[in-house]
């Protein structure tokens, strides 16, 4: 039997301002997602999509879903590797296409993390790694698109 994990938020609109949704201008797409006794976080649709630019919206917490989970694989494959990663600092972008009857879906990521290790030695290995953390990912492995990576390993200046 498998184990199971089971995750839970909460997502709470708080874009009403007064008149509900009577049209598709009356409302604000702002929102908070929280779980337990975290921070919130302040959400809204990406701008294009009358959100606000000063939140967070799906597509750049997707993103940013896709990186951490690939980042805790792979330092944690580094670390029972003997590889030392003393940073790690990924920018990931990613294409999302709209469809023609106004949905969308992404097409293409790409992680591009950049990572220092301890020695010259570890830097073949730590590039290897990478791989591995793909295979693992519990979000990448949750796509329907490949995830592209560009990885750059330096050596960590004293």
């Amino acid at each position: 039997m498998n184990k199971q994990h089971e995750y839970k938020t909460t997502i709470r609109w708080t874009g009403n301002l007064g008149k509900g949704t009577i049209d598709y201008r009356s409302y604000e797409r702002s929102h908070t997602i929280n779980s337990g006794n975290k921070p919130l976080i302040q959400a809204s649709s990406d701008p294009a999509f009358r959100g606000d630019k000063d939140k967070y919206n799906p597509e750049e917490l997707f993103l940013s879903s896709l990186s951490s989970c690939h980042m805790l694989w792979y330092l944690h494959f580094c670390a029972i590797s003997g590889v030392v990663v003393k940073s790690y600092k990924d920018t990931p972008s990613g294409i999302m296409e709209e469809t023609k009857n106004g949905g969308g879906r992404f097409t293409k990521v790409v992680l591009n993390p950049v990572i220092e290790v301890e020695e010259e030695s570890m830097k073949e290995e730590a590039m290897d790694l990478h791989h591995k953390a793909n295979e693992y990912c519990f979000i990448a492995n949750s796509c329907n698109f490949k995830i592209d990576h560009s990885p750059v390993v330096n050596l960590a200046v004293p």
